[in-house]
């Protein structure tokens, strides 16, 4: 393993067309790294979900290509201070509800659902490990979709919960599926309904974050974890494709289940629109501007 800060100040970010999207490739150790920075507000803006889609297009291009480097190792993480991603875009909601536009929330939905389904089956590569790099607050789809890569790496101060409920709805992005999976459903089944926000350290006590690092060495962990895990690679991957035998994420499964969601959605009351309304007020307070990807700590030793 090279020296860490030579890695990451000699990283610079691909040229693509991507405007809520920044990607760098470290070919040394073999990492593709993604920073979102969706605009106004640090959500799932039908953009940034294109640009995922996009990304991970690439990526399966580079591992095709024969004259590219390898990737082992697909790390999602913001490029917004102090959050990761607030989850869905609830004005957008807010909008399609009130037209009762069934088709276009569920095609946005299921965008979101492709989104998670990648980084979850990482390709279907056996090769390639997905990290979710969490340091600031992830919610509700924000969450699901840490939640949906492979090894979920968080900072020590970092918010993550479903909101959902408070406004009479339950996240349909995949929090059953993948925090099912990790805890029980049951224990899943608390933490959703319960609506509140856990600290990363409570998170971690409990078994959803597998790596806890210190505030502002978030990226330093990533590669503490790359270079302990490379003396037991084969084990590993081994475990992680019995475990997918064992416990299968099914594409269906997760389909079906935001179908529920959108239906669920469009019976929402005014009552319960009012709440959606207060919590686009909150998303929007948090929008403040994004950290540019390279003079994040990727960039800083």
């Amino acid at each position: 393993m090279a020296n860490l800060q030579a890695v990451r100040t000699t990283l610079q970010p691909q040229q693509n067309n991507y405007t809520q999207l920044t990607t760098y490739y470290d070919d040394l150790n073999q990492i593709a790294w993604g920073y979102m920075h969706s605009e106004p507000r640090p959500c799932f803006t039908s953009t940034l979900l294109t640009e995922l889609i996009a990304w991970w297009g690439s990526i399966a291009n580079r591992i095709h290509n024969p004259d590219s480097a390898d990737t082992r190792y697909v790390v999602l993480a913001s490029a917004h201070a102090d959050v990761y991603n607030l989850g869905g875009d609830l004005n957008f909601f807010h909008k399609l509800i009130l037209d009762r536009d069934y088709d276009n929330l569920l095609r946005y939905a299921q965008n979101c659902i492709e989104v998670i389904y990648m980084n979850a089956m990482h390709l279907s590569r056996p090769q390639v490990k997905t990290i979710s790099l969490v340091q600031g607050d992830a919610l509700g789809g924000g969450l699901e979709c840490a939640l949906s890569c492979n090894t979920l790496i968080a900072e020590r101060g970092a918010k993550m919960g479903f909101p959902e409920i408070l406004f009479n709805l339950f996240p349909g992005m995949g929090a059953m599926t993948f925090l099912g999976r990790k805890i029980g459903h049951s224990e899943a089944e608390k933490i959703i309904l319960s609506g509140k926000l856990y600290s990363a350290e409570e998170m971690h006590a409990m078994g959803v974050v597998d790596v806890l690092a210190e505030k502002g060495e978030g990226e330093m962990a990533v590669y503490e974890f790359v270079r302990k895990e490379t003396r037991q690679r084969n084990g590993t991957l081994a475990l992680r494709a019995a475990r997918e035998i064992c416990q299968p994420i099914v594409h269906e499964e997760l389909m079906r289940i935001t179908e529920i969601w959108v239906d669920a959605a469009l019976r929402l009351e005014a009552k319960d629109l009012r709440m959606v309304e207060r919590l686009v007020a909150r998303q929007n307070s948090k929008a403040g501007a994004a950290v540019q990807p390279e003079d994040s700590a990727l960039r800083r030793a």
